[in-house]
C-alpha cells in the first residue's frame, strides 16, 4: 500500500515547502492538499482553522498518510496543537502531524546578533502569539516583534506580487515592524506565501538584515525528524511520486501552483464533505 507524506496548506502557498522538501528527499512519495475552496484561513477564528484542518488531516489518513506536514502557519497556530494532544492519540495514535512553527523557532536565534528578531504573518498567526511563545522556549532572551501584513497574501494569490503595487504594502509593513523594534537584525517570513515577495522584501530591507524563509528549514527539519524515527520513515513509501488535490478549480489551482512550486503541476479536485475525488 502507498504511503505518502501529506502536505496540507489552505492554498498553494504550502508548495514553497514542498518545493524544498523535495529538494531534500526526493525519493518519497508525496500528496499535497490545498484547501482553496476555503482559502485563506488567516483571518478565520480559531475554531474554524482548527476544524477545517483537523478535516484535512484525517482525509490524509484516508489516503494512507501516516505522517501530514502542515505548511501552512495559520493551521499550525490555531489547530497543531489540539490536533496533536487530543485528535491523534484518540483518531491514529501511531501517526504524526507535524507543523512549520516549531522547526523555525528551534533555530531562529542563532541568526540573531542583535537579540531582536521580526516577524511578518498572517492576522490570524499573529494574534495566536505562537511564534512569542515558541521562540521563548528556546531563546528567552530574544525579543520578538511581529507585524501582521494582511495584503500580501491577497497580492499573491491575485498575482499582483511582481507589480509596483505590492512594493507600497510591504515598504508601510516593514516600516510599521522596525517602529516597534529598531534593533532587528533577523526577519522572518512566517507564511508560506510570502517567498513569492521575498525579492521585493530583499530591496526594501536594511543590508544588515538577514531575511529567513521557512521552505529550507522545515525541509532540513523533516530530514532529521526522519533519521530520528526510523520507525514512521520506514512506512513513507518511496517511489518519487507527487500528487496534488484541490477543493476548488483544478484549472485555476495548476495555473498559480505552477509558480509556487517551480514545475508543472497537475491536480486533481476532492470534495471534502463527501470525501469525493
Amino acid at each position: 500500500m502507498q504511503k505518502p507524506i501529506g502536505v496540507f496548506d489552505s492554498g498553494y502557498g504550502g508548495l514553497t515547502v514542498l518545493k524544498e522538501i523535495v529538494k531534500k528527499l526526493p525519493q518519497y512519495d508525496y500528496i499535497y492538499l490545498g484547501d482553496n475552496a476555503r482559502a485563506p484561513y488567516g483571518n478565520r477564528s480559531f475554531e474554524t482553522v482548527y476544524h477545517y484542518t483537523l478535516q484535512c488531516v484525517k482525509w490524509f489518513f484516508d489516503q494512507g498518510c501516516s505522517l501530514v506536514i502542515l505548511a501552512c502557519n495559520t493551521a499550525s497556530a490555531k489547530a497543531l496543537r489540539t490536533i496533536q494532544q487530543i485528535d491523534l492519540p484518540k483518531l491514529a495514535p501511531d501517526k504524526r502531524v507535524l507543523g512549520v512553527i516549531r522547526p523555525t523557532t528551534e533555530i531562529i536565534g542563532q541568526f540573531s546578533e542583535s537579540g531582536s528578531v521580526g516577524i511578518l504573518a498572517t492576522n490570524g498567526t499573529v494574534a495566536s502569539n505562537s511564534y512569542p511563545v515558541e521562540i521563548a522556549k528556546f531563546f528567552p532572551e530574544l525579543k520578538v516583534y511581529q507585524e501582521a501584513c494582511p495584503m500580501w497574501v491577497p497580492l499573491v494569490e491575485n498575482n499582483e506580487h511582481q507589480e509596483h503595487g505590492a512594493d507600497f504594502f510591504i515598504k508601510k509593513n516593514l516600516h510599521s515592524l522596525f517602529a516597534k523594534g529598531e534593533n532587528i537584525d533577523v526577519v522572518l517570513l512566517a507564511c508560506t506565501h510570502y517567498p513569492m515577495l521575498q525579492q521585493k522584501i530583499e530591496n526594501h530591507l536594511p543590508v544588515i538584515v538577514k531575511l529567513l524563509s521557512q521552505g529550507e528549514i522545515v525541509a532540513n527539519s523533516l530530514v532529521d525528524y526522519l533519521e530520528r524515527h526510523p520507525e514512521l520513515e520506514q512506512q513513507c513509501s518511496k517511489q518519487g511520486n507527487r500528487v496534488f488535490y484541490t477543493t476548488d478549480s483544478t484549472e485555476d489551482f495548476d495555473n498559480h501552483a505552477t509558480t509556487f512550486f517551480g514545475e508543472a503541476v497537475r491536480s486533481k479536485h476532492v470534495d471534502l464533505e463527501s470525501n469525493k475525488i
